[in-house]
């Protein structure tokens, strides 16, 4: 693919569209990333997911592309990019190409030739950015649609327009995103670590929400209809239980747990034992 076009990149457009993204497909960027080949300066690949009528762009899967670029050229493999799709169908035919990814900030001067190819895939491709670096502690994703600029017959320029792009995640996910961020650590944080971190980040949420239930209350701040009945809906949600059936509850979840944790070291102790006599068998 030639280089002719000039990128014209907006920070935001009237599209329409909402983009969720699975925290899934952030690891998988970032494991792209990181198993790039040490001339690459960045990666591409497809995102797969899925677009409603509403506009909503879902966002569930991906896979890296090989692909060359230069200042003036820009080579995908097609071939494999083709291949991987079919794969991908096999295993969930409901996911579809929605677009294409790349690693870095913003956007580059190569990436209108891409989403000319991914154009050809489907019906404004979706461009998702993601900043590796994740410098200052804020990782920086962003997604873009485009639009041509032509004056006749011919194509003058690509016009980005940022999206809004929202990350949801799990606890388990949060996790290993906060894990992500920090780039480098010691070890990954184990079920205690875990649980302390998601217990304090509760009691922070439930702090603020403290203080601005006092806040309404005294007359500080004027109350908003939409945060009340999101409070109530999280609140109407709280399984209501007696304090002595919730000892009793926990006490036996504890148990189930330590049970597992038995069970699996047990069986951890018998394989290493079938190993070692089996080794020894065999040198007799």
């Amino acid at each position: 693919m030639a280089s002719g076009n000039t990128v014209l990149h907006l920070a935001s457009g009237p599209t329409g569209l909402v983009g969720k993204l699975h925290p899934t497909v952030l690891f998988n960027i970032c494991d792209s990333y990181i198993r790039r080949n040490d001339q690459q300066e960045r990666v591409i690949g497809t995102l797969l997911g899925s677009i409603s009528a509403d506009g909503t762009v879902d966002i569930r899967n991906s896979y890296a592309v090989p692909h060359n670029e230069s200042l003036d050229q820009v080579a995908v493999d097609i071939d494999y990019h083709r291949t991987m799709f079919d794969l991908h169908q096999r295993v969930s035919p409901k996911e579809v190409i929605i677009g294409w990814y790349s690693t870095g900030a913003g956007v580059s001067g190569s990436d209108a030739l891409i989403q000319d190819f991914y154009g050809r895939e489907v019906t404004n491709p979706v461009h998702l950015t993601v900043d590796t670096s994740f410098s200052d502690d804020r990782p920086s994703i962003k997604a873009y649609v485009s639009t041509n600029l032509t004056l006749g017959d011919r194509q003058l320029a690509a016009q980005f327009h940022e999206i809004q792009l929202d990350l949801r995640m799990i606890e388990a996910e949060r996790i290993g995103f906060d894990v992500l961020k920090k780039t480098m650590v010691d070890k990954l944080p184990n079920d205690i670590e875990g649980l302390e971190g998601t217990i304090s980040r509760l009691h922070g949420m439930i702090d603020t929400v403290y203080r601005y239930v006092d806040d309404v209350v005294e007359g500080r701040i004027p109350p908003d209809n939409t945060i009340g009945r999101y409070l109530a809906d999280t609140m109407a949600a709280v399984p209501k239980i007696a304090p002595d059936a919730f000892d009793k509850l926990f006490h036996e979840s504890v148990q189930d747990v330590l049970l597992v944790i038995y069970l699996a070291n047990l069986t951890r102790t018998q394989l290493t034992l079938a190993e070692k006599l089996n080794t020894a068998a065999q040198i007799v």
